[in-house]
Order: C-alpha cells, then sequence, then structure tokens
C-alpha cells in the first residue's frame, strides 16, 4: 500500500513566532516522526518574492526558520526538508501548469480578488494597481509545489483550502489533456490546532505587528507577555477563560490537567499580573532547551546550508524524473528519440 505524501510550505517572511509553533511547526514535527507517511517541508522562498519583501530579510528568515525546525527536532533523516529556490524543477513545471491555467481560475483567488477590493475602496482607476503577476499567479507556483511530489495530503488553515482546490482543478486539466500524471491532493483542516491571538488580542500576525517570537531572549520574553493585553477586572475577581490570549497561549503549551488547575484559578480570580508571570515561567522553561540549540545553530549557518542541500538533493532526486515524464508528456522531448 502507499504511503499518504504530506507536503508543507512555509513561506520565508518574518521571525519564527509562538503562532507558527503550535499552528504548524510542532505538529509538523510530530507528524515527521510517523513512519506511515512521507512528509516533505520546504521553504517557500520564492513565494516570498510576491509579497517584495526585503532581500536581506528573505535572507535572514530562511535562516531562523529553518533553525527553528532543526532545533525543535525535525528529523531530516525521516523528513524531505529543502528550500524552494533549490529545485529549478518547480519553476519549470510552474511554467507548464501555466499553459493549462485557465485565466478565470486565477481571477477567483482570494488574495487576488482581495488586492483588487482594496483598489476599489481606495477608489483607484486602476483595479489592478501594485498588482504584480507574482501576486496574480501565486497560485500555480503553489501548485507546481504541491504536484511535482505528487502530495496527497496537504495541511492548510481554513484560508488556504483554495489553493489546494485550485491545485486539483490544474492537476485535473492537465490530466485530461496529457494523461494521469499528477495525483489529486486533498486540503487537511485541523480545527484543533491552535490559532492564538497575538499582544493586542488580533490573531497573531506579522502584518498585525502584535508576535511573541518563538526563540525571544529570556529578558525579551517576560517583556512581550507583560504587555499582553487584558481587561480591567480586579485581583479577586473571577476571569473568563473564553477569549483570554493569557489562557489561550498557556493551553497552547500545557496538558490538559495543568489546563483545569490554570482554568479553576480564573474562576477563583487570578491576578493578571500574576497570571502573566506564570505565562511567561511555562513557555520559557518549554522553549529553553530547543531555544539554545536555535542560537546555536543561528551562529553556524553553514550547518543549516547543508541540511537544506541534503533536502533539496533528496527533492530533486523525485523531480527530475517526474519532470522528465512531463516533458515528454507535452512535446519537450530530444529530437535524438524521433525516428
Amino acid at each position: 500500500m502507499n504511503k499518504d505524501i504530506y507536503l508543507t510550505g512555509i513561506t520565508t517572511t518574518g521571525t519564527p513566532h509562538i503562532g507558527n509553533y503550535v499552528g504548524a511547526i510542532r505538529p509538523g514535527i510530530a507528524a515527521s516522526r510517523d513512519p506511515s507517511i512521507r512528509n516533505f517541508y520546504f521553504l517557500a522562498d520564492l513565494h516570498a518574492l510576491a509579497k517584495n519583501e526585503d532581500p536581506d530579510a528573505i535572507s535572514r528568515s530562511t535562516l531562523e526558520i529553518a533553525a527553528a525546525w532543526l532545533a525543535l527536532g525535525l528529523d531530516t533523516n525521516k523528513a524531505t526538508f529543502y528550500r524552494q529556490s533549490d529545485i529549478p524543477e518547480i519553476p519549470e513545471l510552474t511554467w507548464i501548469l501555466t499553459s493549462m491555467t485557465a485565466k478565470g481560475l486565477m481571477n477567483r483567488a482570494h488574495a487576488y480578488k482581495a488586492a483588487v477590493q482594496a483598489n476599489l475602496d481606495s477608489d483607484n482607476a486602476d483595479p489592478d494597481k501594485g498588482i504584480t503577476m507574482a501576486l496574480y499567479s501565486y497560485p500555480i507556483l503553489m501548485s507546481a509545489d504541491i504536484l511535482m511530489f505528487n502530495a496527497t495530503k496537504v495541511p492548510v488553515g481554513r484560508d488556504q483550502k483554495q489553493h489546494v482546490e485550485m491545485a486539483r482543478d490544474i492537476a485535473q486539466r492537465f490530466n485530461h489533456h496529457y494523461g494521469e500524471l499528477f495525483v489529486l491532493p486533498e486540503p487537511v483542516i485541523d480545527d484543533n490546532t491552535a490559532v492564538l491571538a497575538g499582544l493586542d488580542g488580533r490573531k497573531m500576525s506579522k502584518s498585525y505587528q502584535n508576535t511573541i517570537p518563538l526563540f525571544a531572549p529570556e529578558k525579551a520574553l517576560r517583556k512581550l507577555i507583560m504587555k499582553i493585553k487584558t481587561n480591567s477586572l480586579e485581583p479577586g475577581e473571577p476571569k473568563d477563560t473564553e477569549g483570554s490570549t493569557l489562557f489561550d497561549i498557556y493551553k497552547a503549551f500545557a496538558t490538559p490537567d495543568e489546563t483545569a488547575d490554570i482554568a479553576a484559578r480564573y474562576a477563583d480570580g487570578i491576578a493578571w499580573g500574576e497570571m502573566k508571570k506564570l505565562l511567561f515561567e511555562y513557555v520559557n522553561d518549554h522553549i529553553r532547551p530547543a531555544r539554545e540549540e536555535y542560537e546555536r545553530l543561528m551562529a553556524d549557518p553553514a550547518s543549516v546550508e547543508a541540511e537544506l542541500r541534503k533536502g533539496a538533493e533528496r527533492a530533486r532526486s523525485i523531480a527530475r524524473p517526474f519532470l522528465d515524464r512531463i516533458r515528454d508528456a507535452v512535446g519537450i522531448r530530444s529530437l535524438a528519440t524521433m525516428g
């Protein structure tokens, strides 16, 4: 029986934060230890170009994200861990898929529609003002990421489900024209995965500048946790765990019994200052061992590069022969084989 193939991409924009950890990194590393599935994890640095990031920021983010996954225990002997730009077969497949992708499908992409709507709301005469082809055709590159390795399962947030559905649409159209080369991927949405709020109560996101970096030094971590927004309830007044950023972060790290204990202390009216101190100590203890390894890796980027090169070699050993089959199917062939 063939193993399911799971594929996860991490865009190299920004420093990994605790929301990334509980939402993607931790479950991804746990999945990488499951011998019944094959896992591919890649750093989506080509995707980062669509966001017009500063070049140095993309490079720095690539190192930080790779170091984070490695420090937290990703076993690169069991999972294929690579940088997207190290696989030249992916951009070539992207162009082949572009030749089969309907413009109408791209018109319906959420990111493109949101950018157009923002222009319309700003009364811009050109609804496409500031929209690059990288943003517009982003789902085709994502489809190439997925289809190149015939991923059967793609873990995504609910807001990313459309990209997997588009990959299915593109694969079906290709298969109809050229034969059954691509497996149709399925989105995997885990509603139990925690989505954490940031310092201001909104979803933790780099775009809101409200994140808590995963490997912030102890003093910085304490300072950030002390800044988390709370209500004005006094010590001794019962507090609701629902909608409490402090409680949700604690729950994302703690065991069920520890979480139940904190819920009881909320009902007893724990002071916000006490809860923040408790949260800092718990998260810091949890992160400390990996933080030390992360700092070691950040000081030795050559070792991180070596891991990514190893992963790229393994990924290309799959991508090269598969792209040869795709090229042959679409008519890009050696003339020496023609009789």
